[in-house]
């Protein structure tokens, strides 16, 4: 009996979503250190431990992703259109992390709590010309070994993409069949890191709890006024990318029509994905706002948007400049111009290998401080406000995505701009060629 009932337990306690669980354990680790005081430090190895888990999966997570994720960006496959929505999606992740850096340098997330214990890599910070020599690794192995993420992810997409080219150009069956072996190894490869994220994030409720406790058992009440700022600082962000690159740049500058129009036709999506927090979950939801409301051809958001789900991370990427900004004032120092274009590089680089699931950014997060020497306990910290912050960016990412959409149609005579939102009408079935 007492077995089915503690079965029964383990049943109702892994129902609910990991996300809440690790919520709840950021609330209670606080409360206990607020509590308790400073004997709650103690609870720090497990949380240490948390912090080495996460380390230990940076670098498979990058080779076996991003060797995955670019399979879908072979020339003869993108075409003129594939061309144009690729290049949008890097432009805006451009702008998008480089405004969540901007915001944060203002609003200064993290400054008054300092953490003691955390190491910081105090190396002289490098400037740009050494930044962009170093994205290529002079030994991809050495690098891949040393943990030095920008270079093996540098790597990485450079023999993906070969093999995506030796794959589209040799007539050899052998040849073929090789490389299928390598994409199919790879995607196994992925699965399985997926795997161990999850029992990583299943410890991390402990973890968290810890981390949480040790942090209010040495900072007091103090500690909550720089996860306010955090989640003040992207709000910000994500409303000005939207506002300013989507709706006034995209919509309004590219193809000339209405932003209120354009909201309109993306409500749906944009609310579910505010809502599951999952670029891959609202994909449904996207296609049909795109084909229905905003009535886009199916030729341009059948592979838009899927694409997009996948490789479009604007909310994700601005949340990687604000975080590692809020992770440098918590030990006490300035990232320099250099290191701030790293985070861009890093943040934009990386999106391409990004499951469109929710917590990606927190995977994401541990590379951008692992490049940086920046202490991956920020990690744990942010993962207990982190269903806040991912609602923003899956609700960034998903508008992105309808909005490179709608102008690539536009530049390809497909769309429909006298139909549906666009003249006030939605519902009806679309009738554009």
């Amino acid at each position: 009996m007492s077995t089915n009932t503690s079965q029964s337990a383990w049943n109702r306690y892994r129902s609910i979503p990991i996300v809440y669980r690790i919520g709840a354990a950021f609330v209670l680790g606080s409360l206990v250190g607020l509590i308790v005081g400073e004997p709650a430090t103690r609870l720090q190895p497990l949380g240490d431990l948390f912090i080495r888990l996460l380390s230990m999966i940076v670098i498979p997570i990058v080779v076996f992703t991003l060797i995955m994720g670019v399979r879908e960006l072979a020339p003869s496959t993108l075409g003129k259109v594939g061309g144009q929505v690729v290049a949008l999606y890097a432009i805006t992740s451009i702008i998008a992390v480089s405004i969540g850096l901007a915001i944060a340098n203002l609003i200064d997330p993290g400054a008054g709590l300092t953490l003691t214990e955390a190491e910081f890599d105090t190396a002289e910070a490098p400037n740009i010309v050494e930044v962009f020599l170093g994205i290529v690794p002079e030994n991809p192995i050495g690098a891949m070994a040393a943990g030095e993420v920008l270079p093996t992810i540098f790597f990485a997409l450079v023999f993906g993409l070969a093999l995506t080219i030796i794959r589209e150009e040799s007539h050899d069956e052998t040849v073929h069949n090789g490389i299928d072996s390598i994409f199919n190894i790879m995607e196994a490869g992925a699965e399985a890191l997926f795997k161990i994220v999850w029992g990583v994030m299943e410890y991390g409720v402990i973890g968290v709890f810890a981390l949480m406790a040790s942090v209010f058992g040495q900072a007091g009440a103090d500690a909550l006024v720089p996860f306010a700022l955090l989640i003040v600082a992207l709000a910000i962000a994500v409303t000005i990318h939207i506002a300013v690159v989507y709706l006034g740049g995209i919509i309004m500058l590219l193809t000339h029509q209405s932003p209120i129009a354009f909201l309109a036709g993306s409500k749906e999506a944009m609310i579910t994905a505010l809502s599951i927090r999952s670029s891959s979950g609202t994909l449904p939801v996207t296609m049909s706002n795109a084909d229905e409301n905003l009535r886009i051809n199916e030729g341009v958001y059948g592979f838009s948007l899927p694409l997009g789900a996948t490789i479009n991370m604007d909310g994700t990427a601005m949340y990687q400049g604000v975080a590692a900004i809020f992770a440098a004032n918590l030990v006490g120092v300035s990232l320099s111009i250099g290191e701030q274009i790293t985070v861009v590089a890093i943040a934009v680089l990386a999106s391409i290998g990004s499951a469109g699931v929710p917590g990606t950014g927190l995977i994401m997060l541990t590379l951008v401080l692992t490049q940086l020497g920046l202490p991956l306990e920020v990690v744990g910290f942010v993962a207990g406000v982190d269903p806040i912050l991912d609602r923003m960016r899956t609700m960034t990412n998903i508008t992105g995505d309808l909005a490179v959409a709608t102008v690539v149609g536009h530049w390809n005579g497909a769309v429909d701009f006298g139909a549906g939102v666009w003249n006030g009408t939605v519902g009806e079935a679309a009738t554009s060629d």
